[in-house]
């Protein structure tokens, strides 16, 4: 876990056990039995989903006496076997607090049953966890009037009702809230007055507390029906969206029972507004790592809260910070702080300002106290000396004019003194005045430095708007760039495998040119026998037709050859004019040039195989 988040979480529960523990306090001493802090516990780890250990707290106190526990005794115990052992997400927080709600409300919580502006049960506790979440992190808990004005305005907001400052600025000018703050059975009791509801109906107070409650307490941004895209069907199906800085949750309902998917919020994901399409207008998407969320919205405002919503919840999960209104919370606690000491250096200020303006005051009164001393001292001096003149007329005129140029020196140095100190005092007036005018010149700097400040901060803040555009542009063309390289890819590959289709082609061509050149090889080995069978029956029809020819004398009229007819048998001998001759020269000429074809038909189909393999055209059978 988180340390930041794990001390936050620590804070939030000691709050509401804080409660728990002043609730079994009966006598207000500050103390709880031992017997009661058993219960306590028990019921605590019950509710935090973590072992019970009952003998641990008596090995705890072993040494103490067998008196009651007070807070600062009983947080060790809390601490150790508790606190530490409490993990995030394996409890609810609500039953840790219905729980301490139960304890306190027995005992502090006394509406009046017969008002009619009385809350109900659920209502207070849910204004109860409201106030522990906005209260000063300080004990006894107690909630700053600006915190309550502000959750107030929430809660009338919720209810599309006018805040009514008059009656919070009325409570708040009591005695009690106005020396430590609200606390929690004050706040209720001016919930239960009715004045700031104003004869609201109940369910609509019920409805905004409850919305407030959620939102502050259950970190949920936003929630509300969008359509939804599937991911396996494609259909859109309208459902109930709950988000949170953590996760984008959906159920079937309202009423949130039937959960049906939960997004996983983090920095890799992001929110665009989509064009309308399927029927669907106001759209956009969310996307993640693995998947790509398309979502409608009724309109455009409605689109606009959502996908600002979602880049709230993001830029809170890269922030590292687990809720926003905690977040709120100690940015309004700083600006108080601020605020705080910016007037109380304005009024150390003024304070100074007073205290110069009370001594120049006092310095110009001095002076004027010195110039009438001065006027009568004159007036004195001036009867002394007429009296003197009267009384020692008689004395002689050298010892008068004696004393009368050791009282004018006197008198001339007495002078020289008194403007002496007349020129200290309106320099130090001057400066003074000088003084107020660079205060003065100084804090309207400041102010000038404040407004310059607040128009940076609007200006970074529409740079980093266009920084988070660019950024999403920057993504899209890396999208982009990855399709255009796995498009190259498959192109490679496609490439790759027509090649070695050809290779194989090619070599299945050469193999069959290789077959054809054997079966050539072979036919004109055997057009070679055949031509020397026919010379060779050329040669021996040659010969015959020699010895046909000696045999073939013209006989004369009258002899006879009987010892000629009676050894060689009768036959005719063609000549060259005989048909049979003639057949047989044309059949050799046939089969001569049937011989030819057949070669050149041989040459020409391996010519042709040869020049498809060379191209890796052929096709192999």
């Amino acid at each position: 876990m988180n340390p930041a988040a794990d001390m936050d979480l620590r804070a939030e529960l000691l709050k509401s056990i804080w409660y728990g523990f002043t609730a079994l306090d009966l006598e207000k001493s500050g103390k709880v039995s031992k017997s009661q802090l058993k219960v306590l516990s028990h019921n605590l780890c019950t509710v935090l989903c973590i072992p019970h250990d009952p003998v641990a707290l008596e090995e705890h106190f072993r040494d103490d006496d067998d008196g009651p526990v007070s807070s600062q005794g009983y947080m060790p115990y809390l601490t150790k076997y508790i606190l530490d052992k409490v993990e995030e997400g394996c409890f609810k927080k609500e039953n840790v607090d219905e729980l301490c709600w139960t304890l306190t409300a027995k005992k502090n919580y006394h509406p009046d049953k017969n008002s009619s502006n009385i809350l109900p049960e659920k209502d207070a506790f849910r204004l109860w966890c409201l106030f522990n979440f906005l209260s000063e992190d300080k004990y006894p808990l107690v909630m700053v009037p600006d915190e309550v004005e502000y959750l107030l305005k929430k809660i009338c907001m919720a209810m599309s009702i006018e805040f009514n400052c008059v009656e919070l600025d009325d409570f708040i000018s009591q005695d009690a809230v106005q020396q430590n703050g609200f606390t929690v059975w004050a706040f209720l009791e001016m919930m239960n007055s009715g004045k700031l509801t104003r004869g609201t109906d109940r369910g609509i107070i019920s409805m905004a507390i409850e919305e407030i409650y959620r939102e502050i307490v259950g970190d949920v941004l936003k929630e509300g029906y969008l359509w939804k895209k599937g991911q396996l069907r494609r259909n859109w199906k309208e459902r109930w969206f709950t988000l949170r800085p953590s996760n984008l949750a959906y159920y079937t309902g309202e009423d949130r029972k039937d959960c049906q998917g939960n997004i996983v919020l983090d920095g890799n994901c992001c929110v665009e507004v989509l064009p309308d399409r399927d029927g669907k207008r106001c759209m956009f998407c969310l996307k993640t790592l693995s998947k790509t969320y398309e979502m409608s919205a009724s309109d455009t405002k409605q689109r606009k809260e959502w996908t600002t919503a979602i880049q709230t919840a993001i830029r809170l999960h890269l922030e590292g910070k687990s809720s926003l209104h905690k977040n709120l919370k100690l940015k309004r606690r700083e600006q108080r702080e601020q605020r705080e000491k910016r007037s109380q250096a304005k009024e150390e200020e003024l304070q100074r300002l007073r205290a110069l303006q009370e001594e120049r005051e006092r310095k110009m009164a001095e002076l004027e106290l010195l110039k009438e001393a001065q006027k009568q001292t004159q007036t004195l001096l001036e009867q002394e000396k007429r009296r003197q003149q009267h009384e020692q007329r008689r004395q002689a005129l050298e010892v008068q004019l004696r004393e009368a140029e050791e009282a004018r020196a006197s008198m001339q140095a007495e002078m020289a003194l008194k403007e002496e100190e007349t020129e200290r005092q309106r320099r130090r007036i001057q400066e003074l005045e000088e003084m107020q005018k660079r205060l003065e010149e100084a804090l309207q700097q400041e102010i000038k430095a404040r407004l310059d400040e607040e128009a940076f901060r609007y200006a970074q803040a529409g740079l980093l708007g266009e920084e988070e555009e660019k950024m999403k542009a920057l993504m899209a063309l890396q999208e982009e760039q990855e399709e255009y390289i796995l498009k190259t890819q498959r192109e490679k590959q496609e490439l790759k495998q027509e090649m070695e289709n050809k290779s194989r082609a090619l070599e299945e061509a050469q193999r069959q040119l290789e077959e054809v050149r054997a079966n050539r090889y072979r036919v004109d080995q055997d057009v070679v026998a055949a031509q020397r069978k026919l010379r060779q029956a050329s040669t021996n029809v040659k010969h015959w037709n020699v010895q046909m020819n000696r045999l073939m004398r013209p006989i004369g009229p009258g002899e006879k050859r009987p010892s000629l007819r009676s050894s060689l048998p009768t036959f005719q001998i063609p000549t060259q004019q005989d048909p049979g001759l003639r057949l047989r020269k044309q059949s050799e000429e046939q089969d001569q040039w049937s011989k030819e074809n057949v070669n050149k038909s041989a040459g020409c189909e391996g010519e042709k195989r040869l020049s498809q393999a060379s191209n890796g055209d052929m096709d192999i059978p």
